[in-house]
């Protein structure tokens, strides 16, 4: 697949089909994602990849605590400014408008879009999760660093037809992550990324993006 449609068609799809994804595969991808860039080389990321039965038995943890209604776990970092300012308040309001605006539900129906959300918890479906750690020594060029990687990967992915989400929400049940992971203490959870075949039935659509003059600017002649 061409780069660019790569990128262009990469998106966080919240509907997966439960067809398997190949263990060969994911090795591939995960493989030439190594080459993603970081500072100094430090390569600060650690993965586990979660599928079949480990996988199931997370996705029913995480269920159970959701039916008991359990408060979420003690945050390790905080995934947004607590007063969210312009233009990225906006944004943050209209992707939510547009998520649940496609599963028609109301603005005021808490209760349906704390439902919705739970999907997050069973990784929408999909038959494979990767889960990204950080040492908690390190430092914000480090996440950064992070993100470069998760990024490769899914542009990976996307060339092996395949379709991934993106979700911090997991960092919410990191405890019972670690339950199934038994990562090393020194090992702080970014986030969860599912992985799969997407299920076209459960397409909500792609979320508009600022127009590059919002937030590019070309300096030169």
């Amino acid at each position: 697949m061409d780069v660019y449609a790569a990128v262009e068609s990469r998106r966080a799809v919240r509907g997966f089909t439960d067809r398997p994804v190949p263990e060969q595969t994911l090795r591939r991808v995960l493989s030439a994602a190594t080459h993603a860039p970081s500072g100094s080389n430090l390569q600060p990321w650690h993965s586990y990849v979660l599928t079949g039965a480990p996988l199931a038995e997370l996705k029913k943890r995480a269920g159970e605590r959701l039916a008991a209604g359990d408060p979420w776990d003690e945050p390790e970092y905080e995934q947004y400014p607590a007063a969210l300012k312009s233009p990225y308040r906006e944004r943050r309001a209209a992707f939510g408008e547009q998520r649940y605006g496609s599963l028609g539900i109301p603005r005021e129906d808490v209760e349906a879009r704390q439902r919705a959300a739970s999907a997050n918890w069973d990784c929408f479906g999909a038959p494979a999760a990767l889960f990204c750690y950080l040492d908690r020594d390190l430092c914000r060029p480090q996440w950064s660093d992070a993100g470069m990687y998760l990024q490769t990967v899914m542009l990976l992915l996307r060339a092996e037809g395949l379709h991934s989400c993106p979700q911090m929400a997991w960092a919410k049940f990191h405890e019972t992550v670690a339950e199934i992971l038994s990562p090393p203490r020194e090992l702080l959870l970014f986030c969860g990324l599912s992985i799969g075949f997407e299920d076209t039935a459960a397409d909500t659509g792609r979320t508009p993006r600022a127009p590059l003059d919002d937030t590019v600017t070309f300096v030169g002649g």
